[in-house]
C-alpha cells in the first residue's frame, strides 16, 4: 500500500515520508506536492528507494524429448 505521511511543525517546516513505493517513482509522486510546499532542505532515501521492482515474465521455455521406447 502506498502511503504519504506529512508532519507539519509549528515553525512551518514539513516532513514528508513515503512508504510502499519502490524505486525513485516516489519522486514522481511527490514532485507536485513539494513544488507547492516550497524549498526542499534535505532528502533521506529509504531502503525502498534502492529496491528494484520485481517483474515476472510470462514467457516459459520448455524442451521435450521423445524416446523411442
Amino acid at each position: 500500500m502506498e502511503t504519504l505521511e506529512f508532519i507539519i511543525y509549528p515553525d512551518g517546516r514539513v516532513q514528508e515520508k513515503v512508504t510502499g513505493i519502490v524505486g525513485n517513482s516516489c519522486a514522481e509522486v511527490t514532485a507536485a506536492i513539494e513544488a507547492q510546499l516550497g524549498q526542499v532542505l534535505s532528502q533521506e532515501p529509504t531502503s525502498e528507494f534502492f529496491a528494484a521492482k520485481v517483474q515476472q515474465s510470462g514467457v516459459v521455455n520448455t524442451q521435450t524429448t521423445h524416446s523411442g521406447w
